[in-house]
């Protein structure tokens, strides 16, 4: 087998990804690249007259196969995702993490000491972690309906051991503890939504994590529902889709939160629906 350089083995692996119509293949193959190296993606760039060692190529070249024939996302393939201060183990169980979800943990770092905090949908338990690691004082738990999400959670705290409580149920039900807030990233995507998903999406991710009734609001709605007779949580936050905003932000109201706001994220849109300060 003939030696390649890194430079050669990236000029290869992107034009095959883009030829499969990915988004990004150059980043991609430069982060596959690096995970089958074991190097950072900084020292990979900085080496592109290296020889990629003959062990590498094949995992590679598989790592590639997947990325642009089978369109599965890259974090899947290297079973890694940051998410604000943490390194994440993800894989089909949950969804894989999205920067626009780091708006749900910063809506609850200004609680106060030692606050209880549900996380509801949890899944890989992103949200729930990472509150944790920047606030340890507060009490935090986490919830999901599916136990295979709650297994790949419950794997990520132990990993960077932080101290979460994880329980399997479905929205609120059967959850008797008085939480301050609520901080929620249901499924939102409308069921006529399907066909405008990018394969990643629709392919690999967790169909019952995506979809939610005709307007993509069945689960939201039903956890606003149980929160109308939830008078001790403080603050709800919930992550909603792009044009939903307005729709969660009446219901929001309507479930008793006097003030209710709504974050932008980095792409401007309206995506985390904050509900304050509870009418009595």
């Amino acid at each position: 087998m003939s030696e390649v350089t890194v430079r050669e083995t990236l000029a290869g692996a992107v034009s095959e990804i883009a030829a499969a119509g990915c988004a990004t293949p150059r980043l991609d193959a430069e982060v596959l690249l690096a995970h089958a190296l074991g190097v950072s993606r900084e020292r990979l760039l900085c080496e592109g007259s290296a020889v990629v060692g003959a062990e590498a190529l094949p995992a590679f070249r598989r790592a590639v196969r997947r990325r642009a024939g089978e369109r599965e996302a890259v974090a899947y393939i290297t079973g890694r995702r940051a998410f604000r201060r943490l390194e994440l183990a993800v894989d089909s169980r949950a969804l894989i993490p999205r920067p626009e979800t780091e708006l749900l943990v910063e809506a609850a770092l200004a609680l106060p000491t030692r606050a209880h905090v549900l996380d509801v949908g949890t899944g890989s338990g992103a949200v729930a972690l990472a509150l944790k690691q920047e606030r340890p004082d507060l009490h935090v738990t986490a919830s999901d309906v599916s136990q295979r999400a709650l297994s790949l959670a419950r794997e990520n705290a132990a990993r960077l051991d932080l101290d979460v409580r994880f329980v399997c149920a479905d929205l609120l039900d059967g959850l008797d503890d008085p939480y301050d807030a609520v901080l929620a990233n249901l499924p939102y995507v409308a069921d006529g939504e399907r066909a405008g998903l990018a394969p990643e999406i629709v392919r690999h991710e967790p169909v019952g994590a995506l979809f939610a009734g005709a307007d993509g609001l069945a689960e939201i709605g039903r956890l606003l529902a149980q929160l109308k007779r939830r008078t001790s949580v403080e603050l709800v936050a919930l992550e909603v889709g792009a044009g939903q905003a307005h729709a969660v932000a009446t219901r929001t109201r309507a479930a008793g939160f006097a003030t209710v706001r709504c974050e932008r994220d980095l792409a401007g849109i309206e995506r985390v629906v904050i509900g304050l300060e509870r009418r009595r």
